[in-house]
């Protein structure tokens, strides 16, 4: 590819990574807001849980693997009608979004799972014993002390919908999936290709980077308030 090739190509990579960043965005925003209470449900509802009840425990996480179980190409054509419904059509990157927050909603919700179980189960006694309702320990212990790992979780999740994005592009839901394929693939524009592969390494590893960074200045902040000083802050938000 010579330099007047690509900076023909540039306007179309430059739409095309706007178009990607703009499909993980809401889907990822989506995918928290649908995982997250999700996912503390399921601690809730199991064995120990302030909201105890296996049977449902049990049909939410059925529900949950079989959504997670599905290949992301096969949930995109069974979501075709779905998609339609709410968009209009089943190609773009709008259309794209659906399936894209469908697929990660499971995928966070089990993330978050993992991440609330490991919260001091000391601190929620402690709330408990000072009066505080189901829904007092989930805002002031079981959130807050698990935020840390739900950035690291959110992190995965974004990575994750990346290479779901890259994949729902060759099916005509745009960004840099869909020049890849249809430039670099179809067209024989191998550079090009790989041009796109090193863009999408660059937003990753940028991300990945930022994400860590985040949980790590947590994690350390948390650990130095120390427990103590948590039970007394949180009997005075109590």
């Amino acid at each position: 590819m010579t330099w007047s090739d690509f900076s023909a190509r540039q306007p179309l990579l430059e739409q095309a990574c706007w178009d990607t960043l703009y499909m993980v965005g809401w889907s990822t925003l989506i995918a928290v807001v649908g995982g997250l209470p999700l996912g503390i449900l399921l601690v809730l509802t199991d064995r120990g849980g302030l909201l105890r009840n296996l049977a449902a425990n049990k049909v939410i996480g059925q529900i949950v693997n079989i959504a997670r179980s599905l290949p992301f190409i096969i949930l995109m054509v069974a979501l075709m009608g779905f998609t339609r419904s709410i968009t209009g059509t089943t190609i773009g990157v709008e259309a794209a979004i659906v399936p894209l927050a469908v697929g990660a909603i499971p995928f966070f919700a089990r993330l978050v799972e993992t991440a609330v179980r490991e919260v001091d189960h000391g601190l929620v006694e402690a709330v408990q014993s000072m009066g505080g309702n189901t829904w007092t320990i989930v805002r002031k212990v079981l959130v807050p002390e698990s935020l840390p790992s739900l950035i690291s979780s959110t992190t995965t999740t974004i990575v994750a919908l990346i290479g779901y994005s890259a994949m729902a592009g060759t099916v005509g839901a745009g960004g840099l999936g869909d020049i890849a394929i249809r430039y670099g693939y179809q067209r024989f524009e191998t550079q090009l290709m790989w041009i796109t592969v090193a863009i999408l390494a660059v937003v990753i590893s940028v991300i990945q980077f930022a994400g860590d960074y985040a949980a790590r200045s947590l994690h350390r902040r948390g650990a130095h308030l120390g427990p103590a000083p948590k039970l007394r802050l949180l009997k005075a938000a109590s």
